[in-house]
């Protein structure tokens, strides 16, 4: 049995650890030099402790968040879903640079209730660690089935992980979640206003705990892996008398550290950060900073205070004290691009259109449909792409399969492989890509997931020939 978490260290009222998932099978794959992570993953509506209440939520093998996986480049993933659900259901496994075709993370396939699928996703040996995530994908679900739990950390070991000043720090995954809930604990679905601005939960929970307490020894380092796995809420994350010393973001490990007072989380984006502790031994607070992502509609959601999400304790000291290394792994800027496409983010009003009784979200004047596609790319090619947004929300933009680098205010590329840019309302932000290795039909959209499943969302073609 190959246990899918590394190390926890962090509990909620008590010294035991909070491991996040279960435990999968891993074995040598026949006549290849392959190894092989197998799990069954079943998603199903179970009553499960969410902060301090029983909810009646959505939950993979009964856990929210569900089970983490941890594999490594090379590896091959075995993923036997099973969906409980009375709707139809799928994995999209969010980051991976895998195809996006067949029974890999072939986020256009759906999964009829009470029916299973079996995933096989070989990663490549090429493939960068980093912090990636499953969840539920099929359109006009995907919020519900995100907003009520179904959500999972993928982390593929890579490079950063052996840098000594990295290994030695023990580790936190940090799945960030929000739940909506009646009195008896069911969850709720929102009306047509909370839809068009995205959906938040008033309950707020770190591995489906309230405020949990993270450890670490005076003198010493901890590595906190933040997942925002909401469907809508941002995250600004500050952490008293501490700074955030940045070494990976959603596609993979920085070339430097980057010491940072806060981290803005969009829906989707994940950070890697390392916490030294300087501090005198206490107890500080992590704390969601107030946040405005919508503006008009009534002030729209916003964090109107100070919201603590953990508390960082002190405890021991740590047996040896180091620095991170200045340098951590080579981030080479992608080359100059073939060609400049722009998308339209929202629709002639900035925001959504009442259609047919119902309201819709559009890129370049189009609603999402899965027989057209909208956008044609050759494979190898490398491509900057501008997102307009004229309304008046962000909207964090997420293409599926090749990761990307945000074109700086010099107009280059940043040396960070991102999967989820923020693009704040009333401005344009462009992206740098290169369609690498696979060919065939993925999505680019909105990962406020409400927006998606009104329509902000377009299918890519990367063809090998055009």
């Amino acid at each position: 049995m190959y246990s899918l978490t590394r190390r926890g260290f962090l509990t909620a009222g008590g010294a035991l650890p909070l491991a996040i998932g279960g435990l999968s099978r891993l074995r040598a794959a026949e006549e290849v030099d392959q190894r092989v992570v197998e799990l069954d993953l079943t998603a199903q509506q179970d009553w499960v402790r969410l902060g301090n209440r029983d909810a009646y939520a959505y939950a993979f093998n009964g856990l929210v968040p569900g089970p983490a996986i941890e594999a490594r480049p090379g590896d091959r993933l075995l993923i036997h879903f099973h969906n409980g659900l009375v709707e139809p259901s799928n994995l999209h496994y969010h980051g991976l640079h895998v195809p996006s075709t067949g029974s890999a993370d072939n986020a256009m396939l759906s999964v009829p209730p009470r029916e299973s699928f079996n995933y096989q996703i070989d990663i490549p040996s090429t493939h960068p660690g980093g912090i990636f995530w499953y969840h539920p994908h099929v359109h006009e679900f995907a919020a519900r089935q995100v907003s009520r739990g179904l959500a999972g950390t993928l982390i593929v070991r890579g490079d950063l992980d052996q840098i000594p000043e990295i290994a030695a720090a023990p580790e936190q995954i940090i799945v960030l979640q929000d739940f909506a809930l009646d009195r008896g604990g069911v969850p709720t679905e929102p009306g047509i206003m909370e839809k068009m601005a995205g959906r938040e939960g008033d309950l707020v929970t770190i591995n489906g705990r309230i405020n949990p307490t993270i450890l670490i020894q005076r003198g010493g380092w901890i590595r906190l892996r933040f997942l925002n796995a909401s469907s809508s809420r941002f995250y600004r994350l500050g952490l008293e008398e501490h700074s955030f010393h940045v070494i990976a973001t959603d596609g993979g490990a920085l070339a430097a550290p980057e010491e940072q007072a806060e981290i803005l989380l969009a829906p989707g984006e994940r950070v890697d950060a390392m916490v030294e502790a300087t501090r005198p031994d206490a107890s500080y607070r992590l704390i969601n900073l107030p946040y405005r992502r919508v503006t008009g509609m009534g002030g729209g959601p916003t964090t109107s205070a100070p919201m603590v999400l953990a508390t960082l304790t002190y405890r021991g000291t740590a047996d040896q004290t180091w620095n991170l290394p200045q340098q951590l792994v080579s981030v080479d800027p992608l080359p100059g691009p073939s060609s400049l496409r722009t998308f339209q983010l929202g629709s002639g009003m900035g925001m959504g259109v009442m259609a047919g009784g119902g309201m819709t979200f559009a890129i370049n004047g189009r609603t999402f449909n899965p027989d057209r596609v909208d956008t044609r790319v050759r494979l190898n090619a490398v491509e900057d792409w501008e997102f307009v947004n004229p309304s008046t929300m962000d909207h964090p933009m997420h293409i599926h399969t090749n990761p990307f680098q945000v074109i700086g205010s010099d107009g280059a590329p940043i040396r960070a492989w991102k999967d989820v840019v923020v693009v704040p309302a009333r401005s344009r932000v462009r992206v740098r890509t290169a369609f690498r290795d696979f060919v065939g039909r993925t999505m680019y959209h909105c990962h406020i997931l409400d927006h998606e499943d009104l329509g902000m969302m377009g299918v890519l073609e990367i063809q090998g020939n055009i």
